[in-house]
């Protein structure tokens, strides 16, 4: 499956104004690093993966239309999947991509 180009261009409108910002094809998805740090993806598998603090995971699995990341079977902390349900509206995208920007910008630089 591909990614969602439409949710690509929303993620490109809000990190536009961001330092650092790279965009590539990763996991049959669209990734946006910052500093060489991935942040936020249209996934390929749809909806949006985004990066969080792994001790925040339990507590935003709470959250509708959240998932955990799975990769080779295995839960991955500090990655969420959020169906496009839960970033339907430029207000709900915002806040995830936010928090993926934000998680990126305080790792080191790659």
């Amino acid at each position: 499956m591909a990614y969602d180009e439409d949710l690509a261009y929303r993620i490109r409108e809000l990190v536009a104004a961001e330092r650092g910002v790279e965009e590539k094809r990763m996991f049959g998805g669209l990734a946006f690093l910052i500093n060489g740090n991935m942040s936020v993806a249209a996934s390929g598998h749809g909806g949006l993966m985004v990066r969080v603090p792994p001790d925040e995971t339990e507590k935003l699995l709470a959250r509708d239309h959240v998932e955990p990341m799975v990769m080779a079977g295995r839960e991955t902390r500090g990655w969420l999947r959020v169906s496009l349900d839960g970033v339907k509206t430029k207000r709900q995208l915002q806040s995830w991509v936010i928090r993926g920007v934000d998680y990126a910008k305080s790792l080191p630089p790659k």
